[in-house]
């Protein structure tokens, strides 16, 4: 057995598809490590500068913008990937994908700035945060300017890697000279969005200026076919954001700033674990919608991974919230430890959604599965979040990513038998 791994390993290392998929992990397991390195760095320092409504304020922001971000994104990010990866020896097409994908996250980045701008003029707590919610929307377009989607459908990590180092570094450095006091929670958020600005600029004169993809006139009727082409993956994108973002919102409304401040606390290293499993699964989509066949080795890797991921969270909760974060975030513990076992279902909805039914063409199954689990998420937020706070918002989270992620399992798993 051991010799037949050994041999398999061997050719696969050989193979053009093994060094490109080993490239492309390593840069980004780099950019992971400064993933972890660098909010290791800020994390104490904020913590102790802003305090725990600071962090609340920023974490509020940052969920009513996954709405907005997801609008603009319309599962271009997986669909515009696939067909990218598809057609990237064929650079008329690429150069019609890019620029239809571009004009028409442009149009939806206008819709989503006139709602923000309406939410901000009729809801007073809407209003009350303005000025952070106004920062945090530079998100959009940075994001927009930075077609990380694009860079991998080439699988050329790398850029992905260059660009991010750059700002996280510079991030690092700007958060120690800028925030010094309480009242300046609005400068983290505002440093990040302008660095994904700045490293969009760059992107765009890499991939206009030297790779030669042409950026062509918007044409209504391609730009228009390119959202409704994306309308499945988009909807199966924003219906999470019903129990996920939506969970934090209300959570700011009932429970004011400090509740967020420490459900942001007990997902903050969650979420960094995530964005690892994120990575896995990014690296491996291109290679996949050309090598479905090889699904079920990704499946039992990332899962594995998943599951040691939940467990070292779990146990280390303690120590991680005591070590980072001042007193006032204690509370937090339980919060971390409920959201740690998230990791393992986050894991199924991307190991047989993302990286299979999508692959399988299969985006309305993904849909309807995602759609009623997240309703029934939006549902069980408000008693949840009523009766119990910042803890029910994340059990709140964790049940409904449990039933959302085994549901896609036993969806993908019913096509494979069929089709075996």
């Amino acid at each position: 057995m051991m010799d037949k791994l050994k041999t398999l390993l061997a050719r696969f290392k050989k193979s053009k598809d093994g060094k490109v998929l080993a490239s492309n992990f390593g840069y980004l397991m780099l950019l992971q490590i400064a993933g972890y390195v660098f909010p290791l760095i800020t994390i104490p320092y904020l913590a102790r500068v802003i305090g725990v409504d600071g962090f609340g304020k920023i974490a509020f922001a940052a969920a009513v913008m996954v709405w907005f971000q997801t609008v603009s994104d319309w599962g271009f990010n997986y669909t515009a990937t696939r067909d990218v990866a598809r057609n990237r020896d064929n650079l008329e097409k690429v150069s019609e994908i890019f620029s239809n994908v571009l004009w028409a996250r442009m149009c939806l980045a206008t819709v989503s700035f006139v709602l923000l701008y309406a939410l901000i003029a009729t809801v007073p707590y809407f209003n009350e945060n303005k000025d952070i919610l106004l920062v945090t929307f530079l998100l959009v377009p940075g994001h927009i300017l930075f077609p990380d989607w694009f860079f991998q459908a080439m699988e050329r990590m790398k850029y992905i890697t260059y660009f991010n180092l750059f700002t996280k570094a510079l991030f690092t450095v700007l958060v120690f000279v800028f925030v010094t006091e309480k009242e300046h929670y609005i400068i983290p958020p505002l440093l990040t969005s302008l660095g994904f600005v700045f490293s969009g600029a760059g992107a765009m004169y890499l991939i206009l200026g030297k790779w030669g993809v042409r950026l062509k006139r918007p044409q209504y009727k391609e730009v228009t076919a390119t959202i409704k082409g994306s309308t499945d993956v988009f909807i199966n994108n924003i219906m999470p954001n019903l129990y996920n973002s939506f969970s934090v919102v209300l959570l700011g409304f009932m429970g004011g700033s400090v509740a967020n401040g420490l459900l942001d606390a007990g997902s903050k290293f969650i979420n960094i674990a995530q964005q690892f499993m994120n990575i896995v699964s990014r690296v491996f989509f291109p290679f996949l919608s050309r090598k479905i066949d090889q699904h079920h080795l990704y499946a039992r890797g990332s899962l594995a991974l998943a599951a040691l991921g939940s467990l070292v969270l779990f146990l280390s909760a303690p120590l991680v919230i005591k070590f980072f974060f001042t007193e006032e975030f204690y509370e937090a513990i339980l919060a971390m430890q409920i959201m740690s076992t998230s990791l393992i279902f986050l894991a199924l909805s991307k190991v047989y959604g993302t990286n299979y039914l999508i692959l399988k063409g299969k985006e309305k199954e993904l849909r309807n599965i995602t759609f009623v689990c997240s309703i029934l998420g939006f549902i069980t937020a408000f008693p949840l979040i009523y009766f119990l706070g910042y803890l029910g918002a994340a059990i709140n989270i964790v049940l409904t990513r449990a039933v959302l992620g085994l549901s896609i399992r036993h969806a993908a798993t019913s096509i494979m038998r069929l089709q075996a």
